[in-house]
């Protein structure tokens, strides 16, 4: 069989509503540990995912890259569903946007002394949004 054939099922959810639908040959996910590849016939796994990009190859297209921000994966029976807390196509990320959106968070932490999480984790967030516009 060729790699052409070896194609399972994928799906990117969001609570905005689905982002991807389609047969992949492999996906490329963020885990909380480190990135990790899904291919036809992978182990049945569920796994949590960090802030990072997924990669979708299909058959015969270029990859596509969405920017995550967390969530959950289940691979079983070939048919990936990645439900991510927030997920954008690299096409709809606008650099200029994610940019200044970057450099106020970074201005933001000068200041701040106490409650700094929430604003590192959005800076984390906005770092990874930007790295995925300007691929």
């Amino acid at each position: 069989m060729s790699d052409d054939n070896k194609l399972f099922d994928a799906q990117l959810l969001t609570p905005e509503g689905p982002l991807f639908e389609g047969d992949a040959q492999r996906v490329t996910l963020p885990g909380r540990n480190g990135s990790f590849q899904v291919l036809f016939n992978h182990a049945p796994i569920v796994s949590s995912l960090g802030i990072g990009q997924i990669l979708i190859e299909e058959p015969g297209k270029p990859k596509t890259v969405y920017a995550v921000s967390g969530g959950f994966i289940e691979m079983n029976k070939n048919r990936l569903t990645i439900l991510a807390e927030k997920a954008e196509e690299k096409s709809t990320i606008d650099p200029a946007e994610a940019r200044t959106l970057r450099d106020s968070l970074k201005e933001k932490l000068k200041t701040i002394k106490q409650g700094r999480e929430p604003v590192e984790i959005d800076l984390l967030i906005a770092d990874n949004r930007l790295k995925v516009a300007e691929l």
